[in-house]
């Protein structure tokens, strides 16, 4: 008899899977699968949502099912609507939810109407939905996904103003000088940037929001609120199962969990004390498990995770990053920077690895990068490595 693979989760993770074997998929939402790192293409109008589903899964996907329990002896998986689902192995590929400030006037299950978080389909339609020329709209959060969000809004001829409680934007990713490179080109869209910028409340009348308030007492007009606070590996399912979780549900080299007829794949999965939260490590993690199941010989030994973003507007603006972009003492860096194409490169190299780099505006030398890192091999001389930082890998 053949076993029966059970998947809880339709995102990047669990959609990939369900690509690779014949699985059973329980997808909560009612959409099939689609590709999450597009959303902000879908709010800005650049994209139908159909458009950017992903490639078909080997068998059809059970849409609008969440499952709510797990019964390790019986190995079943309850779901809402009183089903039981039986498995051989199950897959939970349950992602994480959007992170919600501790903000006056945002307590309770039920957000303020014109609040959304920038997580699932279903937010970016309802977002499209509200936004129109005109309409004043506040981002919370300066990380790629607020960033993302901002764009998107603009291009929709809102107003929009982005917070960012940091330093700089996007600052776990890009170095100061990337980060201040940006924040040019978010501006120029006409998106007004704050950073250092904590927001305390919301204002609201008759149940919707009419205003953002900042600790220092200034207050934002807001209509539409985003909230791209970050994301939290979404776990209650399996610690409610008994299974070991610390910031996510903590998987061995075969992405099992602590039960070994359960595994856990993509943003609610912690491999090696880290959870990675973006799309390339979901895909690996998946492509891995699809071989430990089949072959039961794979491991999976981490992503070195790339993040790669573009922002639209009369000059689109493409970014990557990857590995480490502040240097460390004794570190070497090779810096270019051409401010008539506003094009900024970057590596660091410790000892004879590049450890990592940022691009913006160019990025011809990103796949040559990317392989060198990726591989983790000593370094030739200094000249090839000048040679990867130009447009073809050879002379600029």
């Amino acid at each position: 008899m053949s076993t029966r693979i059970v998947v809880v989760g339709g995102g990047t993770a669990g959609a990939r899977l369900a690509q690779r074997l014949p699985v059973t998929l329980l997808g909560e939402e009612p959409h099939a699968p689609y590709n999450r790192v597009l959303l902000a293409d879908v709010l800005a109008g650049r994209y139908a949502p159909e458009v950017i589903a992903l490639p078909g899964t080997r068998e059809p996907v059970r849409l609008g099912v969440r499952a709510v329990r797990i019964d390790r002896v019986a190995r079943t998986v309850e779901c809402a609507d009183g089903s039981l689902v039986a498995y051989d192995r199950l897959v939970l590929a349950t992602g994480s939810n959007p992170v919600l400030p501790p903000l006056r006037g945002l307590r309770g299950a039920a957000l303020p109407a014109g609040v959304h978080p920038f997580r699932t389909l279903d937010d970016c339609l309802e977002l499209h939905a509200l936004v129109r020329p005109g309409v004043r709209a506040v981002v919370i959060g300066g990380g790629l996904l607020g960033v993302s969000a901002a764009r998107a809004l603009a291009e929709r001829g809102a107003d929009v103003v982005l917070t960012q409680q940091g330093e700089r934007l996007m600052e776990r990713q890009l170095d100061e000088h990337a980060s201040a490179l940006l924040r040019e080109h978010v501006e120029a869209l006409g998106v007004e940037v704050h950073t250092e910028c904590r927001v305390s409340g919301l204002r609201q009348r008759d149940g919707a929001v009419t205003a953002v308030e900042l600790a220092d007492g200034f207050v934002l007009d807001a209509q539409v609120v985003v909230l791209a606070c970050g994301v939290r590996p979404r776990v209650a399912l399996a610690r409610e199962a008994g299974l070991e979780v610390a910031t996510g549900i903590v998987v061995d080299d075969e992405l099992r969990t602590s039960d070994p007829y359960i595994h856990a794949i993509g943003d609610c999965a912690e491999h090696g004390g880290r959870v990675y939260g973006l799309a390339g490590p979901a895909l690996e993690q998946a492509d891995a498990l699809a071989d430990v199941l089949l072959t039961e010989t794979t491991r999976y030994t981490g992503t070195r995770a790339l993040t790669r973003l573009t922002l639209g507007g009369p000059r689109p603006l493409d970014l990557a990053a990857f590995g480490e972009v502040t240097a460390r003492p004794g570190d070497d860096v090779v810096q270019l920077t051409d401010a008539t194409r506003s094009a900024y490169r970057k590596v660091v190299v410790r000892g004879d690895r590049l450890v990592g780099g940022v691009l913006l505006g160019d990025l011809a030398a990103v796949g040559a990068l990317a392989r060198a890192w990726e591989g983790d091999e000593a370094l030739p001389d200094e000249a090839p490595l000048l040679h990867l930082l130009t447009h073809d890998g050879g002379s600029s």
